[in-house]
């Protein structure tokens, strides 16, 4: 056991390098979990352990934590930033662009459900009563319900 410690010591380099490189793997394996950046501090620990190997084992450690949580919160800040991004509430909701606009009635509103023609298609509306090719104004969009009122002609 103690020759096995020794050979850790005075191998501890190498053990650092190793770790990150598999850790770096694992980064590879499993992305998005911060092995980047703990990979990273090993290696950079494994340099600082070839250049300063006095230090020992556990003055290595101590600089492998600090090191882990210095580049875990620069990658956390700078890398992974939540920007202001601008929340666009109308991508994926089609019908909100046909407010204000007048479509034919092609299924007569009766009882407040009917449908109006939207290009190539016919979309559910809910309104006042209209006939079937009057016009209807679209003011407002529920789910997948145009709400219309009749259009001045």
């Amino acid at each position: 056991m103690q020759d096995m410690m020794n050979w850790m010591a005075d191998n501890a380099d190498w053990l650092w390098w190793s770790v990150g490189v598999v850790l770096l793997a694992g980064e590879m394996v499993i992305p998005g979990v911060y092995l980047l950046w703990i990979g990273l501090a090993s290696l950079v620990t494994g340099v600082i352990a070839w250049l300063i190997p006095e230090w020992g084992f556990a003055g290595h450690g101590i600089v492998f934590a600090l090191l882990a949580t210095v580049s875990i919160y620069v990658g956390h800040r700078f890398v992974y930033r939540q920007g202001t991004a601008v929340v666009d509430s109308e991508v994926n909701v089609r019908g909100k662009s046909f407010v204000g606009k007048t479509y034919e009635v092609v299924e007569p509103i009766k009882n407040g459900r009917g449908h109006v023609r939207v290009g190539d298609s016919r979309w559910l509306a809910s309104g006042p009563d209209l006939k079937k090719g009057a016009l209807a104004k679209v003011i407002a969009v529920d789910g997948t319900v145009l709400v219309v009122e009749a259009a001045n002609q």
